[in-house]
């Protein structure tokens, strides 16, 4: 039977880079059914709405889906729930994607891309679990209101229940378990009362793992320990406002956030699986993104939710070996390197393959 993979190119370099993603993907021996609908500002220019509803529908009747980026600098003007960026927020919500995957992992032959040492990042191979679909990004109230004397005042509410926060940490446990069996919870318990309830909830369910080491940090310590020792860490478990921060910092271990794939999974597995870069605008239709990123999301996905693990090697593998063979994009070339282009690395993977 054929997988069926809604792909979301969204606005920017998503269509190309997505392009290429899919092009790796029929290089397989699997069926696949691929179904393109738009999203972000493609959505709101085709439809009216950034998350249109045949879009969403899409996503619910697929395996998975494949998404590239979302953001218009062109529509910034648009209320708020009509901006690009809020499909990803939506679709989110609306499929119960509360388990962002974001892994960082430095190449060998990448690892003169970082901005650190190579003997900080050589060999960095971690995984942030971020929760998504709570935390002050979803909490109510929120909004701006007026106060008695005139001053305009913003507001946002971090919450998090009992259920969200085990639900991801039995997935994080999970995670660990398969890894190198280390699990650190970053949170901010001296401070705030939500992550007071994260840590107390997290040790409750470290229980039922006592095969994995649980420790604790505070997430300005963690920041700092991501630039200063990074290799300390296994798998990482964070709220949404803290996992946004910490894994683009983490992202920047390895040289280029166009080396970076995510997953987004609910509890039954069903994922969006994305680059963790943006729509990069300013290099849109040139054919010079990187397409690694989406790439590997894509091999992730064939891992996480179509239970190929095989074919998601493969893909993984391919890229290693287009790496070794020296092909390099823009943003992870070494000055007076020769580059190719999105295509060009595209082919180079399914040549791979």
């Amino acid at each position: 039977m054929n997988m069926k993979i809604a792909v979301l190119p969204g606005d920017g370099i998503g269509p190309e880079i997505t392009a290429e993603a899919v092009r790796v993907l029929k290089a397989l021996d699997l069926k696949f059914e691929f179904e393109e609908a738009p999203i972000g500002g493609a959505g709101y220019r085709a439809l009216g709405h950034p998350l249109p509803e045949s879009t969403l529908e899409l996503a619910r009747a697929s395996d998975a889906i494949l998404f590239g980026a979302v953001g218009d600098f062109s529509l910034d003007n648009l209320p708020r729930e009509l901006r690009p960026e809020q499909a990803i927020l939506g679709i989110r919500r609306a499929l119960n994607l509360f388990a962002n995957f974001r892994p960082a992992m430095v190449y060998p032959e990448l690892v003169n891309a970082s901005s650190l040492k190579p003997e900080v990042v050589a060999g960095l191979d971690l995984l942030i679990v971020r929760e998504l679909t709570g935390d002050i990004y979803f909490g109510q109230p929120r909004g701006v209101q007026v106060l008695e004397n005139g001053e305009r005042e913003g507001f946002d509410t971090m919450r998090y229940k009992e259920s969200e926060i085990r639900r991801v940490a039995q997935v994080a446990f999970e995670a660990a378990r398969k890894r190198g069996r280390k699990l650190c919870s970053v949170d901010k318990s001296n401070v705030l009362e939500t992550m007071q309830l994260w840590r107390e909830i997290m040790i409750e369910v470290g229980k039922e793992y006592p095969d994995v080491e649980l420790s604790h940090m505070y997430v300005d310590n963690a920041a700092m320990q991501l630039a200063y020792r990074p290799k300390q860490f296994d798998v990482i478990v964070t709220g949404n406002m803290f996992g946004d921060i910490l894994s683009d910092e983490a992202s920047m271990l390895t040289g280029s956030i166009g080396m970076l794939p995510s997953a987004s999974l609910n509890e039954k597995n069903f994922g969006l699986y994305e680059p963790i870069h943006g729509s990069a605008p300013d290099i849109a239709g040139k054919g010079i993104a990187n397409p690694l990123a989406t790439i590997l999301s894509a091999a992730m996905m064939l891992r996480y939710s179509l239970d190929q693990s095989a074919a998601a090697d493969r893909i993984e593998g391919a890229v290693k070996q287009v790496l070794a063979q020296g092909y390099r994009t823009g943003d992870i070339a070494e000055p007076g390197r020769k580059t190719v282009g999105t295509r060009e690395m595209g082919d180079a993977v399914v040549a791979a393959l």
